[in-house]
């Protein structure tokens, strides 16, 4: 199937964390995937939502809700699989047929662990932008900022709460259409 051009998927994972080392016999998964599209013509943002998966191999800290806000509450009665969620990305957004953005290598990096992990096809095509890396070569730093340096110095305010996918996910939208568009 030919590569779809006219809009880009912007993806943000939020995962099990510790605060130190994982625990014992703990792998971190994701929690929650913040996705949303942004048409490369008109700048719009569309299809903003947040996918609340529930974790197999690991459980919620109290470290990863005072980060992300997501309770082990919330997944329980909201989340899905991990292959459902993945499934939602490829018949709902058609992930492997668009390109896709996220801020940073991590979350290509969470995808791929977690899918080799579970054996759950890898949802997304090859085409993969990192925004943060991109930005960082755009405005010539030295290195490269995190997502809430890169809106502040766009002067763009931060939209939501961050740490959740389904916001971060719209917030680095706006940076990569500044990157696209200036």
């Amino acid at each position: 199937m030919a590569k779809k051009l006219d809009k880009i998927i912007i993806v943000d994972v939020e995962a099990t964390c510790w605060d130190g080392e994982s625990p014992e016999g703990m792998e971190s998964d994701i929690i929650e995937i913040g996705i949303c599209l942004l048409n490369i013509q008109t700048g719009e943002i569309s299809d903003n939502r947040g996918v609340l998966v529930r974790p197999e191999r690991s459980e919620i800290s109290t470290f990863c809700t005072e980060l992300t806000t997501i309770t082990p509450e919330m997944v329980t009665q909201d989340g899905v699989s991990f292959k459902e969620a993945c499934s939602i990305l490829k018949r709902q957004y058609l992930s492997s047929s668009y390109p896709w953005a996220s801020f940073g290598a991590y979350d290509l990096k969470q995808f791929q662990r977690q899918c080799s992990a579970t054996g759950v096809g890898f949802p997304f095509g090859p085409s993969h932008i990192n925004v943060k890396t991109l930005f960082a070569l755009k405005k010539k730093l030295g290195h490269e900022q995190g997502m809430a340096g890169a809106l502040e110095m766009l002067r763009i305010p931060l939209e939501g709460t961050h740490h959740r996918g389904v916001d971060d996910a719209k917030n680095i939208a706006k940076i990569l259409n500044w990157i696209l568009n200036n």
